[in-house]
């Protein structure tokens, strides 16, 4: 199931068709809620990748089911610690429905931090994935990740995204001391941020990995980060399950030269603006269909005794005959 998680820099797979705006109201309005109460939902965490599966599961199926409980546990484990792993409905009875996942957060966050980073997560992977049977969703701070196979504790070095800044150096102190940040982060384990000079760096495995296979990913990060990036003043590598970037200090160049332009932090942007423009018409709708229901007043309404024998109404009941 690794293998079927595909990266892209568009939303290339939308939700179904809608079928009625009233079945459609009340999540629309209860999202919209979350949006306002949250408003920093979309924007306070920076979008940085995505990957879902070609595989899709039914509505309704064991896999939704146990998907929706395990994004609530999600959300309830992140209050309490910045990293967790499940396992959800891997049992002989209903194999077609297990489910694995785990988040993590960065690991200088405050767990009240790491809890907004991953509701925001939550809120967008099923947007950004509908019905994939699995997805990752990274943000800047926090991580996000289920499969219907079991692929937690397993060594994933797989290149996710890179990103290297167009401003570059030629300066020999400048390559020291971004040798020295690389060689600090790449015997982390978790969690590490260096400093040498003016360079400055972190790195982070996720929480599944041992020790040494935490090491080995991070040394194959750095090895990336020299060998896509070169002579860059800012460069991000993530892996499959860890990441590494160093940056001149106080300067991080934020665009990019990667041929992996990711677009789906707009997009997801694109799709709460819809469904804002249907929770309006909605109640416009409710409004006008409330108003044309009205019962006339007394004084519009019809004389039907002085309208007995009347060549119009005779007409009309001949015909309706």
């Amino acid at each position: 199931m690794l293998r079927s998680l595909h990266l892209h820099s568009t939303l290339k797979t939308l939700p179904p068709p809608l079928k009625t705006l009233s079945s459609l109201s009340l999540p629309l309005l209860l999202l919209l809620s979350s949006l306002c109460n949250h408003p920093r939902l979309i924007t306070a965490n920076i979008f940085i990748y995505a990957g879902c599966s070609q595989e899709k599961y039914q509505p309704s199926s064991p896999f939704e089911a146990n998907l929706n409980s395990f994004l609530s546990s999600v959300i309830s484990s992140s209050s309490q610690t910045s990293y967790n792993s499940f396992a959800i409905g891997n049992t002989s009875a209903s194999p077609e429905g297990a489910i694995y996942g785990l988040y993590h957060c960065r690991g200088d966050l405050k767990i009240p931090d790491c809890s907004k980073c991953i509701e925001s997560v939550v809120s967008q992977i099923n947007l950004v994935c509908p019905y994939a049977y699995g997805a990752g969703l990274q943000l800047d701070t926090c991580y996000l990740r289920y499969e219907h196979g079991d692929f937690l504790g397993k060594l994933d070095t797989g290149l996710r995204f890179k990103k290297c800044s167009r401003s570059e150096s030629n300066d020999v102190e400048f390559f020291r001391r971004r040798d020295d940040v690389l060689a600090d982060l790449q015997g982390a384990i978790g969690f590490r941020v260096s400093r040498s000079g003016l360079v400055e760096g972190f790195a982070q495995c996720l929480g599944d990995l041992s020790a040494s296979d935490c090491s080995a990913c991070l040394s194959d990060a750095v090895v990336k980060l020299k060998s896509l990036c070169g002579s860059a003043e800012a460069a991000d590598v993530f892996l499959g399950q860890c990441y590494a970037k160093y940056w001149a200090s106080g300067y991080y160049d934020t665009s990019s030269d990667s041929a992996n332009k990711d677009q789906v932090g707009k997009t997801v942007a694109i799709i709460v603006g819809v469904l804002a423009g249907l929770a309006v018409l909605i109640v416009l709708l409710s409004v006008c269909h409330k108003a044309l229901g009205r019962p006339h007043s007394r004084h519009n309404e019809p004389n039907i005794a002085s309208l007995v024998g009347s060549p119009t109404l005779e007409k009309s009941s001949s015909m309706k005959l």
